[in-house]
C-alpha cells in the first residue's frame, strides 16, 4: 500500500479535501456572474452613450427644434368684453356667468345603481323647473348613456346649459345629486361659462347690436349695431400664454396679459327708448303697416337719445319685431326733402317769399309727367310752399336756377354737408344718394322730381340731421351714439360734440325754415293741423312717397343677390311710405324726431300716422318733465274759461257732476241726433269710447287717430255706408 492511497483511506483527510473543492468551485461561480454582470453594465452604458451621441452630436438639430417647439407652444387668452351702457349709466350689454351642468359616467366611484335608482325622481324634479323636457323625455334622456357600455359613456353628459348660480345651487340639490358634493360620486360637473347678456332684451337691439361667430372668425365678435361698429374697442386685446418647464412636467404660463374690452357710454336715453318703442310699435298695429321706424335726436349735441325699428313678423306669430334698421337705410323721402331743397334755396338767395306762384292742378315741366298738388290752391306765396307741400311750387321756384347746370343742385347739397358720412357707429350707415343727371336721358324731368322727394334716396337719418341744424340756428351737429368711453385702466374719454359743418345756414335762414314748419301744424292749410295742440308746440313736415320696388334684403340690410332679374318701378295700388320729421318745442327746440311709417292700409296719412307717433311722444316728455317744464300742474296758470270735462250721450251725468262736485259751470256737449239706419252716426264732440260704442252699434268698422273729442268723420256724418264698411275719427282737445 503506497502512502497516497493510506492518505485516501483516512476520512478526515478526505472530507478536507472535498471542501477545498467546493470553495474553489463556488469562488469561480462568483467569479463568472460579477463577470457576466459587468459586462452587461458595460453593454447597457454603451448604448446610453450611443443614444446620448446620436441624441446630442448626430440629431441634435432635430431634438432642439422639438424642444423648442414644446415649449413655443402657445394659446391665446381671451379678454373681458367691454360693456355697452345707456346715457344713464344703465347697462346695455354686459358679460355675465353661466354654468353647464353635466355628468362624467367615468367619474371614480361613481354609483350606478343609486343614478338608476333616482332617476325617476331626478328627472320629476328637472321637468319641474326646466319644462323643455316632460318627466318622461328627461328620464329617457338621462337614462340614454347607461344604454352604452361603461367604456363608451360620456364623461361630459350636457344636463343643462347656461344656467346661473342660484340654479346650479338648486340642481345640487337634486335627488342623487344631493348625495354627496364629492362630483367623484356622483359624476356632477359645473362649467363655467361666459355669455354676452342684454338686460333690456329687445329694447334698441339693431342699434346696441349683437355677437356671434361667423364662418370666418370663430370667436365672439361683433355681428350688429355698436357690437360691430365699435368691436375692435369692445373685444379689447388677447392675452398670450406659452408652455414651459416646470419640477413635474410642462404647463401653460402667462406671458402676457389681457388687455380687457373698453366700456362704452351710449346716448340712448331708455325712458325715451321704451316710450317710442311703444309708440310706434301701437301705431303699426293701428294702421296695419308693413314696417316703421322713428329716431330721437338732442338738438343741442346731436346725441340719438332713441331709435326704433319694426317690422312685421314675417311669421304673424309675434306682431312687430326688430329686424332691418330702417334709419340708416335709403329711401325716396318724399316731401319731407322739400326742407332741405328750401334751405339750398334761400342760402342761394334767390327766393323772394312774398312772390306769388300760380299753382293750378297740374304743371308739365320738361315734357315730363304732369306734377300733380293734392294740397294747394290757385296761387301760392313762397312762404306758403312748405305749409301746402307745394310739389309744383318747389319745382317752378328751384328747377330753372339748375336747367343749364343739371348736378349743380346736386353739387350744391354736397357743398352744405348732405353726404358726409356721419359714422355714427350704426352698421351699414349710407349716405345719400342723388344720381348724375344727363339733358340727354331725361335729366331735366328727374331733377323736377329730386327737388320734392321722388328720383333720389335718402336715410331718415340724414333727412333728421339737417331738420336738426335747422332747429339748431344751422349748426349741423354730427349725430351719434357714443358719448364716452371707460377705458380699462379706469379713465373716462369724454366723446366731444363734433359738427358736419359749423354752420349749414344763416340764422336767418334757419328762423325762416322753422317759421315755414310752424306753418305746416299751425297754419290754416297746413298738411299736419291735426297735430295742433295746446301743451307742446310742434313744427315739422309731412311727406308721402310710392313705394318702390326693392331688391331682397336680408335681416341686416344687405342684398340677396338671385339669378332672378330685378324688375323696378312701383308698387301696383295704394301703397304709400309716410313721414314727418319735425322738432319741438318750437320756440326752444330741444328734440328733433323722424317717423317713418311704410304701407299703412286705410285712409291713414303722415300726420294721422308718423305725425302722431311724434306728438304723443312730444305729449309725454312733457307730462314727464322732460322738456325743461315741470310735470306738475299747479304749476301752470289756468284758463279763466270753464273747461270741457266730457262729451256724453247721457244728459244726466252732467247733472250728477253738478251735485256731487259742484262742477255746475262746466260746459257739457249737446248729445248728438240719433243715426238714421244705413248712414254713418253723427259723433261728433264725443269720446272716443262712447263714439265707437255708436258707431260699432251700426256695423261699421272704426278707425280713429289724435286725442281727445271727435271732431271730424271720414266718411262725414250722414254718408250712406252698408255694413263693415270704413270710418275714420279725428280726436282733438281743441
Amino acid at each position: 500500500m503506497t502512502l497516497s492511497q493510506l492518505y485516501e483511506k483516512l476520512p478526515w483527510i478526505r472530507r478536507r479535501r472535498n471542501k477545498a473543492r467546493q470553495h474553489v468551485t463556488l469562488r469561480n461561480y462568483l467569479r463568472g456572474r460579477y463577470i457576466l454582470m459587468s459586462v452587461l453594465v458595460l453593454a447597457a452604458a454603451g448604448v446610453c452613450v450611443l443614444f446620448l451621441l446620436n441624441t446630442t452630436l448626430i440629431h441634435a438639430k432635430e431634438w432642439n427644434a422639438k424642444g423648442d417647439a414644446t415649449l413655443s407652444d402657445s394659446i391665446a387668452i381671451s379678454p373681458l368684453r367691454g360693456d355697452i351702457l345707456a346715457s344713464d349709466g344703465s347697462v346695455l350689454a354686459t358679460n355675465l356667468n353661466y354654468y353647464n351642468v353635466r355628468i362624467d359616467f367615468h367619474a371614480s366611484r361613481i354609483n350606478e345603481l343609486a343614478y338608476n335608482d333616482s332617476l325617476r325622481a331626478l328627472s320629476d324634479s328637472l321637468a319641474a323647473y326646466y319644462p323643455q323636457r316632460t318627466a318622461k323625455e328627461w328620464y329617457d334622456y338621462l337614462y340614454s348613456p347607461l344604454k352604452k357600455p361603461k367604456s363608451e359613456r360620456s364623461r361630459s353628459f350636457l344636463v343643462l346649459k347656461h344656467i346661473p348660480f342660484s340654479e346650479v345651487q338648486r340642481v345640487k340639490n337634486f335627488p342623487y345629486f344631493n348625495r354627496s358634493s364629492n362630483p367623484n360620486r356622483t359624476g356632477l360637473i359645473t362649467e363655467r361659462v361666459l355669455l354676452r347678456r342684454y338686460p333690456y332684451g329687445k329694447m334698441a337691439r339693431l342699434s346696441v347690436g349683437r355677437v356671434g361667430q361667423t364662418r370666418e372668425n370663430p370667436e365672439i365678435r361683433g355681428i350688429s349695431g355698436l357690437e360691430q361698429a365699435l368691436d375692435t374697442m369692445l373685444y379689447g386685446t388677447p392675452g398670450v400664454a406659452k408652455k414651459v418647464m416646470f419640477t413635474r412636467g410642462t404647463a401653460y404660463w402667462t406671458t402676457r396679459p389681457p388687455q380687457n374690452g373698453v366700456t362704452i357710454t351710449t346716448t340712448i336715453d331708455v325712458t325715451l327708448q321704451d316710450l317710442l318703442e311703444h309708440e310706434l310699435g301701437e301705431m303699426l298695429v293701428q294702421c296695419n303697416a308693413q314696417w316703421g321706424s322713428a329716431m330721437i335726436m338732442e338738438v343741442a349735441t346731436g346725441d340719438i337719445k332713441a331709435i326704433s325699428n319694426l317690422d312685421r313678423d314675417p311669421e304673424g306669430e309675434n306682431g312687430y319685431i326688430e329686424a332691418m334698421n330702417h334709419i340708416v337705410q335709403a329711401y325716396e323721402p318724399g316731401s319731407v326733402i322739400k326742407v332741405i331743397s328750401m334751405l339750398a334755396a334761400l342760402e342761394d338767395g334767390y327766393v323772394d317769399l312774398d312772390r306769388v306762384y300760380p299753382i293750378g292742378s297740374s304743371y308739365a315741366y320738361a315734357g315730363g309727367k304732369p306734377i300733380r298738388d293734392t294740397h294747394s290752391p290757385a296761387s301760392l306765396a313762397v312762404r306758403q310752399f312748405m305749409e301746402y307741400s307745394s310739389n309744383i311750387g318747389m319745382t317752378k321756384l328751384i328747377a330753372p336756377r339748375y336747367s343749364d347746370n343739371l348736378n349743380g343742385f346736386r353739387e350744391r347739397l354736397r357743398e352744405l354737408g348732405f353726404f358726409d358720412r356721419f359714422n355714427t357707429g350704426m352698421a351699414l350707415e349710407r349716405p345719400p344718394y342723388y344720381p348724375t343727371l344727363d339733358p340727354k336721358s331725361g335729366g331735366h324731368v328727374s331733377l323736377s322730381r329730386m327737388i320734392f322727394g321722388y328720383a333720389t334716396q335718402v336715410p331718415p337719418l340724414y333727412t333728421c340731421a339737417v331738420y336738426n341744424a335747422i332747429a339748431n340756428d344751422g349748426k349741423f351737429v354730427r349725430p351719434r351714439l357714443v358719448k364716452a368711453l371707460k377705458l380699462p385702466d379706469g379713465r373716462d374719454s369724454v366723446i366731444p360734440v363734433s359738427y358736419v359743418r359749423d354752420s349749414i345756414c344763416s340764422r336767418r335762414n334757419a328762423a325762416i325754415l322753422r317759421q315755414m314748419m310752424h306753418d305746416v301744424v299751425w297754419g290754416t292749410g297746413g298738411t299736419a293741423k291735426a297735430l295742433k295742440n295746446d301743451i307742446v308746440e310742434i313744427a315739422g313736415k309731412t311727406g308721402t312717397a310710392g313705394i318702390a320696388r326693392e331688391r331682397p334684403r336680408d335681416k341686416d340690410g344687405k342684398l340677396i343677390l338671385t339669378s332672378i332679374p330685378f324688375k323696378g318701378g312701383y308698387l301696383e295700388g295704394k301703397h304709400n311710405r309716410v313721414a314727418f320729421c319735425g322738432f319741438f318745442p318750437y320756440e326752444n327746440p330741444k328734440y328733433t324726431m323722424i317717423v317713418v311709417v311704410s304701407d299703412p292700409q286705410g285712409p291713414y296719412g303722415p300726420a294721422a300716422t308718423s305725425g302722431t307717433v311724434l306728438k304723443n311722444i312730444a305729449l309725454k316728455m312733457f307730462s314727464r318733465g322732460m322738456l325743461d317744464n315741470t310735470s306738475l300742474l299747479t304749476d301752470h296758470t289756468v284758463s279763466g274759461t270753464h273747461p270741457t270735462l266730457y262729451a256724453t250721450t247721457n244728459p244726466q251725468r252732467s247733472a250728477v257732476l253738478a251735485s256731487d262736485l259742484d262742477l255746475s259751470q262746466a260746459t257739457r256737449l249737446h248729445t248728438p241726433a240719433a243715426a238714421t239706419t244705413g248712414t254713418v252716426p253723427d259723433v261728433r264732440g264725443l269720446g272716443i269710447r262712447e263714439a265707437l260704442v255708436r258707431l260699432e252699434e251700426a256695423g261699421l268698422t272704426v278707425g280713429f287717430s289724435g286725442t281727445g273729442y271727435v271732431t271730424s268723420l271720414d266718411p262725414p256724418a250722414g254718408t250712406p255706408v252698408k255694413p263693415g264698411s270704413k270710418v275714420h275719427a279725428t280726436l282733438s282737445q281743441n
